[in-house]
């Protein structure tokens, strides 16, 4: 199980269906909002505008929320049946259950700080400098220019620290949280996948050789 934090433009979205490819272990990134729509029984549509990884809409929301010293998650819109809270916890859930099988590689939603106690979790954070990690988003995606690119960096790393900070109150930026911190705009993303299954494949063997022996 490999639990992933990526900054914007340090390619989480390339290495982590690498990792999984490389481990042969299932990549949870759309099931994720699927199985929470399933389990509030809402649309599809409904979950993914609540799902961390996809939408920073309603993360906006949480940080208005957390700059103006509310306590909690922002009650839902009058639109909306469940608020942000509901679908964390059901995204919890999901994490959870996924976790419990020891198999898979999660992309963010927290992953880092609710698996920080399992032992079969290994968590990594994917970084950089902005700079340089602007660079690295134009050229996974043509279709942005710089200023696109230095706007979406802006709001991702700011609302995804405060996801975390407002929900778990966990720093991003707090190192205890990963067993390892790339640089992943120094270090080929390849050679990061590499790195990061030589140690997800390390933990086995550590467990095992702490396992009492009949």
């Amino acid at each position: 199980m490999i639990a992933l934090s990526a900054s914007y433009g340090a390619g989480g979205s390339v290495i982590g269906p690498a990792l999984a490819a490389r481990l042969e272990v299932p990549f949870l990134d759309r099931a994720i909002p699927l199985a929470v729509a399933d389990r509030l029984h809402v649309p599809y549509d409904d979950a993914v505008a609540h799902d961390e990884q996809v939408s920073t809409g309603w993360l906006e929301r949480v940080l208005s929320a957390f700059v103006g010293g509310d306590v909690g998650a922002p009650a839902p819109l009058p639109t909306e049946s469940f608020s942000a809270e509901d679908f964390r916890r059901a995204t919890e859930d999901v994490l959870l259950q996924q976790a419990s099988t020891g198999e898979g590689v999660i992309l963010g939603r927290g992953a880092v700080v609710l698996l920080r106690e399992d032992p079969r979790a290994l968590r990594v954070r994917l970084d950089g400098s902005a700079e340089r990690r602007v660079e690295q988003a134009i050229r996974l995606d043509r279709s942005l220019d710089r200023q696109a690119a230095e706007a979406a960096l802006r709001q991702f790393d700011r609302t995804h620290a405060a996801y975390l900070q407002q929900f778990y109150g966990a720093d991003i930026r707090d190192a205890s949280l990963y067993h390892l911190v790339l640089d992943s705009t120094a270090i080929d993303l390849d050679a990061c996948v590499e790195v990061i299954t030589r140690a997800a494949r390390s933990l086995v063997p550590s467990r095992l050789a702490n396992t009492p022996r009949a």
